[in-house]
């Protein structure tokens, strides 16, 4: 139904160029799609211990994590086909349909094994979420004024990541809300949420689009979902296990020998294939890709060690550190949509990436210089810079990505780009925990043993004959808030000691993401719509069939 919506063409406007009112309706749907997406990524962190705690599953807890961010990554690059194929907006509204019935069961789960299973479903409608909304943006407005628009979708990316943490601890920390458990709100506040952009998006995008008479590359599908899975369980999985043990080792093996295969359908496939290798001859697509995976792993890893460092290091709660990185948050808007509008005035892009990734790398190295006692101004003042790298140059990559490649890959492309930046955050993520939790052990060791001459510490030991040092329990930091200051205070000093060296790998990271963007031709953007471009290719091949 959705599809024959689509194609005919008493839905259609008039006219393929869209008014800006036109455009910001459609616009609001996305971004409430996107809200969904980047929301229920943040929305978590603070109310996950809760969670395990009333579903009893607090050792099996990574798995409602792992299984979303697997299903969302594989599905990713199969909504960007699809919807070159049968269209944005079918692909869609099924994007958010799969997203609510995934809410409504993570909202009714009874056990850990359940919530996992349900969040799986919601990462099947995550995929669609982030990535189709671009591609549709960049169906309804040029390349050039692009860039205005995309800023909206930073200000909800940056706005989620400080509301997550801040009502994803208000509902967990409430019992009853409607005689419902506090906590699973967490996912119920999806449903209104997607009721509204269901009605939103089904109203007004309605744009042209025509059938293209293409397979569909299943099988790509199957080898990627092959290849993929394993070396994504064993990133969440791998500190767990252990990097070398024979369940890694076995993740490995099958993840090679998926993406082997994966490639191998690719270049079979030809046009039809789910991510077309003849994207990758494209210097700007593989460039921006490859700069997309690398700054996502340094993005990542940073963004999931400063959180650590304000509530362990600085003692600040979930929530409090969710609005502790409004800084951040006011840099990705300010930055994102002031280069948006200076695309549209200039029609230069390269130069906003490479300045972004030299902000970024330079606050990286710069937080790695942050300790206890470094004061809370200047972490935000880091953030601020931060954030304004990462506005420079996030959906920038996208636009140069866009604006390269034939319209008829709008879709996949657009995806690609998303793709690749979401495995970098996996890798990177996966890498930094690893660094973290591997030397943090010998630098809070190394810490208390240099306060063994620190009088303070030795009296606080005597009063406190329970506390022994070489028997701390890393997976509760609890404990700090609770015993002495002049203890806690060596153990603190060693986290952020440990957190500077994550911090200093995520700069290393970021300089080379750095070095690549300066290969990024600038291709002189287009002035016209995606729809627009699809109507002129069939009036120039109309004189052609004439002939």
């Amino acid at each position: 139904m959705w599809g024959e919506t689509l194609t005919t063409n008493a839905e259609a406007p008039p006219s393929n160029h869209l008014s800006h009112r036109q455009i910001l309706v459609i616009l609001s749907g996305l971004m409430l799609g996107m809200l969904l997406a980047a929301l229920d990524q943040t929305i978590m962190s603070s109310a996950m211990k809760t969670i395990a705690d009333q579903l009893h599953g607090q050792t099996i807890q990574a798995w409602a994590t792992t299984a979303y961010l697997i299903t969302a990554t594989i599905s990713t690059p199969l909504y960007g086909k699809l919807s070159d194929i049968l269209g944005r907006k079918p692909l869609y509204l099924t994007a958010i349909t799969v997203f609510l019935i995934g809410s409504v069961l993570c909202g009714i789960a009874d056990s850990m094994y359940e919530l996992a299973a349900y969040r799986a479903v919601q990462g099947l409608g995550a995929g669609g979420l982030m990535s189709l909304a671009l591609a549709i943006i960049a169906d309804i407005t040029s390349p050039r004024e692009r860039g205005r628009y995309q800023g909206y979708f930073m200000a909800v990316w940056g706005l989620s990541s400080v509301a997550g943490p801040v009502v994803g601890g208000f509902f967990a920390g409430i019992d009853t809300v409607a005689g419902i458990d506090g906590w699973r709100w967490v996912f119920l506040i999806n449903v209104p949420i997607a009721l509204v952009g269901l009605f939103v998006v089904a109203r007004n995008l309605n744009v042209p689009h025509k059938r293209v008479p293409q397979k569909v590359d299943y099988l790509g599908a199957i080898t990627l979902t092959i290849g993929l899975v394993p070396l994504l369980i064993v990133a969440e999985q791998g500190r767990e296990w252990g990097w070398a043990s024979p369940a890694a080792l076995t993740a490995y093996a099958l993840g090679v020998v998926g993406i082997a295969a994966f490639i191998a359908v690719e270049r079979r496939m030809g046009d039809a294939a789910l991510l077309p290798l003849r994207l990758f001859r494209r210097s700007v697509f593989t460039v921006a890709n490859l700069v997309n995976f690398i700054m996502g792993m340094g993005m990542f890893g940073a963004m999931m060690s400063l959180p650590l460092y304000l509530q362990i290091v600085k003692g600040a709660s979930p929530t409090e550190s969710g609005l502790m990185t409004l800084p951040l948050t006011f840099g990705i808007i300010v930055s994102a949509m002031a280069s948006g509008q200076a695309i549209a005035r200039t029609g230069r892009y390269r130069v906003f990436p490479i300045v972004g990734l030299g902000l970024t790398t330079v606050s990286l190295i710069a937080f790695s210089l942050i300790g206890v006692d470094t004061p809370l101004w200047t972490t935000m003042l880091i953030m601020v810079v931060i954030g304004a790298g990462l506005g420079l140059c996030m959906q920038t990559l996208i636009l140069a990505i866009q604006n390269d490649v034939p319209v008829r890959d709008m879709g996949v492309a657009t995806s690609a780009g998303t793709f690749f930046r979401s495995i970098g955050g996996t890798v990177g993520t996966a890498t930094f925990l690893s660094i973290l939790f591997t030397v943090v052990g010998g630098r809070i060791q190394g810490s208390i043993d240099a306060a063994r001459t620190d009088p303070a510490f030795l009296a606080a030991l005597q009063q406190n004959p329970q506390f022994t040092p070489g028997q701390i329990d890393l997976n509760n930091t609890a404990f700090l808030t609770q015993i002495d200051p002049a203890l806690a205070r060596p153990i603190l000093v060693g986290f952020a000691d440990a957190l500077s060296t994550v911090f200093l790998v995520g700069g290393i990271v970021m300089a080379v993401a750095f070095a690549a963007v300066w290969f990024l031709k600038e291709v002189p953007l287009a002035d016209k719509s995606g729809i627009q471009r699809v109507a002129d290719e069939d009036a120039d091949k109309v004189p052609a069939i004439a002939h």
